[in-house]
Parts: structure tokens; sequence; C-alpha cells
């Protein structure tokens, strides 16, 4: 991949095929996609004019400005409404010049080839790494013990923080009360969650996660940050 940058604003191309789809069609489907962080935490994908269904844009007449990326004329999608933006040809970012922007939550799905994508874009330089190990991580609320294993299985996603991922057998799961809250990740799935003794959404699991981390499927996981985790003995900072 080549990259180029305008102040903060990367810009890569990828040779993945890239689709998105609306109302049942493809709106857009490009083996030219590029990457743009217009935040530092991950990537949008930008798509080439000529790679977009030309009767799916409906101009409004009206521009966004972008101190980076500068003014992109503002178009609706058909059907369903939603928003898209158009580069032209003399915006001070010349990569996206010529290319569609279009608002993640307008559109009804996302695919990189032929797997769907959801929450946002994949970033290529966030890995994920699940590890087995024996460690004894042992987990404490307000005092409580309310997980203690040498099962654990450690995630390393890049830029976090290590997660520790228990067997429900060596959790209290008396302790434990579902809540409604729910949570998606492009690279691990749909997680579910539970208040832990009183407190709420201290612990989540993923029941079906995605591929890449199905070796977490069905363990529970705790917020290092919000509670006490020891591991060996030794308890962890919970500012990391």
């Amino acid at each position: 991949m080549d990259a180029t940058s305008r102040g903060r604003v990367r810009v890569e191309r990828t040779a993945k095929r890239v689709r998105t789809y609306l109302g049942g069609r493809a709106v857009a489907d490009t083996t030219r996609a590029l990457m743009v962080w217009e935040s530092p935490h991950y990537p949008t994908y930008y798509f080439p004019l000529e790679d977009v269904e030309p009767d799916a844009l409906k101009p409004t007449g009206e521009t966004r400005r972008s101190p980076s990326r500068g003014e992109a004329a503002v178009h609706t999608l058909a059907p369903g409404g939603g928003e898209a933006l158009v580069y032209g040809d003399d915006v001070p970012l010349e990569p996206v010049r010529g290319h569609v922007r279009f608002d993640w939550d307008a559109m009804d799905a996302w695919f990189e080839e032929d797997e769907e994508v959801y929450v946002h874009a994949r970033d290529p330089y966030t890995r994920v790494d699940i590890l087995p190990s024996s460690r004894h991580v042992r987990v404490e609320v307000d005092g409580v013990t309310v997980a203690d294993s040498r099962n654990a299985r450690v995630l390393f996603e890049t830029g976090l923080r290590p997660r520790y991922y228990l067997p429900k057998t060596d959790v209290r799961l008396d302790l434990l009360e579902p809540t409604a809250t729910v949570t998606r990740c492009p690279y691990k799935g749909t997680a579910e969650y539970w208040s832990v003794n009183g407190h709420d959404d201290l612990a989540w699991s993923y029941r079906t996660p995605l591929p890449e981390s199905e070796r977490v499927a069905g363990l529970i996981a705790f917020y290092n940050e919000k509670l006490d985790v020891y591991v060996d003995g030794v308890l962890e900072d919970r500012a990391g």
C-alpha cells in the first residue's frame, strides 16, 4: 500500500474489493478504494466516483467543509435516504479528488471481498492475537473474588491493554446479572454484558465472535480499569 498525508490525514489505497449496499443493491463496488484516516483510530472508505452507481446519488446543492479535506458536495442516497459526500477536483487533499464518502450507518451492509464488515472499516495495522495462558488470574470487585482461573485466553489488540477471557466455570456466575448493553467490534463481533456484584457492565462475552476471534467464544472478560485484577498474585494498575 502506498500512503500519503496532508496535515493529520493519512490516505492509503487498499487492494481489497470493497462494496456497500443500500436497498438490496450494491451502490458502490470497487477494487480501488481509499482508506482515509479522518480520525486516528480507524480509516473510512472512499470510493472512486466511477465505481458508484450514478443514480444512487442525488445532489442537494449543499456543501460541507473539512479543514483537511476541503469542501465536498452533499448528496442524498436513493433509495432509503442517508448522506454521501462527493469530493471534486479542487479539494486540497489531492488523493480524495473524484471520490465519494458514504456515511457508514446510513448503509445496509459493507463487505471487504465477500466478508461482511461491521461498525467501521478495519484498520490494516490493528492485529488481534489470542493466546492461551496458565498464569493465575483472579478478579475482585469490592473485595469479593468473582473469578479465579489458570485457564485464561489473553487477547492482545494493537493499541489496547491485554484482556483476560476466562471460562465460565471459573467465574462466580451467581454474582453476574445480564444487562441490556450490546456493543459491536469489527474484529471481534457482538458482545453481551453483565453487571458484577451490583456494578453495571463490568463483564462481557462474545457468544459467536467473528472468525479471527473464535478462541474467546463464550468466555468472560472483565474491565481491568474498573475492578481489581491480580495476575500471578500481582495487582494490575487500573490505569494500564
